[in-house]
């Protein structure tokens, strides 16, 4: 194993005539009936990689123009990668399979006409288009063995038929990590811009690249020179033969990102199948061990399905052991509880009187008016004896003015009186004219 590891290594790093080649730097091979279905675009599990480790893949060819370019870039920087041939192609090209098969590469499938249908077709045309694209590819070859049992799905447009025949067959269907969009119309410096930035946000993983078009030769330079000056490593994946086992691995590593052993991850925990062995015997409480004196459990040799019955079919119910609380006799409660005789409620007449208001006497009600109308008297007199000590201080003009004022005063009022009368009186017909010349006069 490690004379192997060793020579792994070395032709990673010996490319004649390149020295700045990035190379392969291992095999893996894998067992496609331990893991069908892998690539994390379309399914959980992907190929067991490690941090940094790229798989190249090439659909839809061979078309001589571009695949020849595409071979001749990877034999000068030493790269195995896996091609998944279309049937038509391989037949209208058989030399292009052959120059595959020269080169060391991984030959795979990707049906007969290359349908963008897969996903709902009948599944006898599925078969037709699994098989004869099989058997276009293997046909050049003189070793029907040289073509991987790996499949592509044409667009990726899966379904559950067509995994579940390949899986009967055991094929393994690939999927992919991240693309490059190169058969998109898009430049090739996008191209290989697009790979590399996809690649660093995964850190590994299987790269889909198409060999038939130029974007994707002119870009594929530039994607390897990137990888290798970014640390990354080529890996070529082969199938498992009786002669070459699957490299052993752990079922994390076939996770894109797997569970690092430095963070807690939380699982609900498992609940345990429990399985008795001769139930029938296995003892069982039954209700006569609940009326031990002492409130001991003991357990019964009786069965389960004798307890069953018991519990279905219950003994009638018995007295409860403790203490029942007794009723006192009728002839008793008089004595216990006496009753209030009724002369305890009565009240004495001179306390009753103390509760009741007396009316008021009639010499008081008599004497409120004659109060108030002294009260009144003596405020008119005090307000003359004002009204003469100011007269006799200001002398006759004060007493000529303040009767002056109060002639006005009293003729003002008048009229006020008589404008207000004829006010009210405006909308009632009047019994008299009003004189307008004697209340100028007045």
């Amino acid at each position: 194993m490690v004379a192997g590891l060793a020579s792994q290594s070395a032709l990673a790093e010996d490319c004649p005539g390149h020295p700045d080649a990035i190379g392969t730097s291992r095999t893996l091979v894998v067992d496609p009936r331990e893991h069908p279905r892998i690539g994390t675009m379309q399914y959980p599990e992907t190929l067991p990689l490690r941090d940094h480790e790229v798989v190249l893949t090439f659909d839809d060819g061979p078309l001589p123009r571009n695949s020849n370019q595409v071979l001749q870039i990877l034999a000068d920087n030493c790269v195995k990668a896996i091609f998944f041939t279309i049937g038509q192609q391989a037949r209208a090209n058989p030399e292009g399979v052959h120059k595959l098969a020269a080169a060391g590469h991984t030959i795979a499938t990707h049906t007969q006409d290359h349908p963008l249908t897969m996903d709902h077709m009948p599944i006898e045309k599925v078969r037709q288009q699994i098989d004869a694209g099989i058997a276009s590819v293997s046909a050049p070859l003189s070793d029907p063995s040289l073509v991987a049992p790996f499949f592509l799905i044409p667009g990726l447009l899966r379904a559950d038929g067509v995994e579940e025949y390949l899986a009967s067959r055991g094929i393994q269907v690939w999927s992919a990590d991240f693309l490059a969009d190169d058969w998109h119309h898009i430049s090739s410096a996008r191209v290989a811009d697009l790979a590399i930035k996809r690649l660093e946000a995964d850190g590994k993983g299987i790269l889909l690249l198409h060999d038939i078009q130029a974007r994707t030769v002119a870009a594929l330079p530039k994607i390897l020179h990137e990888m290798k000056a970014r640390g990354y490593h080529i890996v070529q994946v082969v199938p498992a033969t009786p002669q070459q086992p699957a490299t052993p691995t752990e079922p994390p590593q076939w996770q894109l990102h797997p569970p690092s052993e430095k963070v807690p991850i939380a699982h609900w925990p498992k609940i345990p199948n429990f399985v008795f062995a001769e139930v029938d015997a296995f003892p069982a409480p039954v209700l006569p061990n609940f009326d031990a004196p002492d409130g001991a459990l003991f357990l019964s040799g009786e069965p389960f399905n004798r307890a069953r019955r018991i519990a279905q079919n219950p003994p009638l119910p018995r007295e409860a052991p403790w203490p029942r609380l007794s009723e006192l006799p009728v002839e008793n409660a008089a004595i216990t509880l006496p009753v209030p005789e009724e002369k305890l409620f009565e009240v004495p007449a001179d306390a009753r009187a103390a509760f009741e208001s007396a009316p008021p006497r009639r010499t008081e009600v008599a004497a409120e008016p004659e109060a108030e109308g002294q009260s009144k008297r003596a405020a008119a007199e005090t307000r003359r004896s004002e009204r003469a000590t100011a007269a006799a201080k200001h002398g006759r003009g004060a007493k000529t003015r303040l009767a002056r004022g109060a002639s006005q005063s009293a003729h003002v009022a008048h009229a006020g009186r008589a404008a207000s009368k004829h006010e009210i009186n405006a909308g009632k017909p009047a019994r008299r004219p009003v004189r307008v010349a004697a209340l100028k006069k007045h």
